[in-house]
């Protein structure tokens, strides 16, 4: 019975995806309606949105952009995480507090002040614009931080007696044991970026910068009238992120269970 339930939730959950994905093989003019024919399905809707949206552009920018933000993700999230994992200095858990209370601040209530410090660092219009305001996020560091406390202490006490420093720990016993919020922090950051349109609309209007969602949200205001070649075009803007998560979908459910609310 239970497995029924399942089976019918995930039938529910897919059938809008079902539409959009036949929707995008209709001929152009029509969709997915009941007396639909499977036998008219054709591929050139995705050529057709390929070209006229000019995604090859987009996709080489938001992937340059989204893997740019991730790698300094990683850096700062694992280097503050293993910080407040497990250094004891004055004011730990104050700092701790202050980082986790930034999750509650909406990134555009900030826009203006970091609007204004991009234009005073001459940033508007350029990668550093995309990249450098999410270089740093509080829930990477705190993912980092629960992650390392759940490693035995023992472990670096063995290596400080060998004669290792803090670096060689960090890089040689916790890291590589931390793998799996590393991925789950890389997926979480990367699938982010790849989503984001808020930042190449506000910060960027030089059409050379122009990622994958606004590529998106211009096509659509191109051929809002065209459902199969605009379902094409979110079918293309997906498929990365979906692939992506598909890959690391194990490291990602392991990052996360392992990951609970530890002092």
């Amino acid at each position: 019975m239970g497995l029924l339930i399942l089976l019918l939730g995930g039938a529910i959950a897919l059938s809008p995806l079902t539409i959009i994905f036949l929707t995008s093989l209709a001929p152009a003019g029509k969709t997915a309606t009941p007396d639909f024919s499977l036998s008219s399905l054709t591929l050139d809707n995705y050529l057709q949105a390929w070209q006229r949206g000019d995604f090859f552009l987009a996709f080489a920018n938001s992937t340059f952009v989204a893997l740019s933000v991730t790698a300094l993700q990683l850096i700062t999230a694992s280097l503050a995480g293993y910080a407040l994992a497990r250094l004891r200095f004055r004011g730990r858990q104050t700092l701790l507090l202050v980082i986790l209370a930034t999750l509650v601040i909406p990134f555009q209530l900030l826009v203006i002040p970091i609007f204004l410090v991009l234009k005073w660092g001459s940033l508007i219009n350029t990668y550093g614009a995309l990249i450098l305001p999410t270089a740093v996020n509080g829930f990477s560091i705190f993912l980092m931080r629960q992650y390392f406390t759940t490693i035995p202490i023992e472990l670096e006490e063995a290596a400080f007696l060998e004669g290792a420093n803090r670096w060689q720990i960090l890089k040689e016993i916790m890291l590589p044991l931390a793998r799996p919020a590393l991925v789950t922090v890389f997926l979480f950051t990367f699938i982010g970026e790849w989503n984001d349109l808020f930042k190449p609309l506000v910060f960027t209007t030089r059409p050379e910068l122009t990622t994958v969602q606004l590529a998106l949200a211009q096509f659509q205001e191109q051929f809002t009238s065209n459902w199969s070649l605009l379902m094409a075009a979110v079918i293309i803007a997906t498929i990365p992120v979906v692939v992506l998560f598909l890959i690391g979908q194990r490291q990602f459910i392991q990052g996360i269970s392992t990951t609970g609310l530890k002092n």
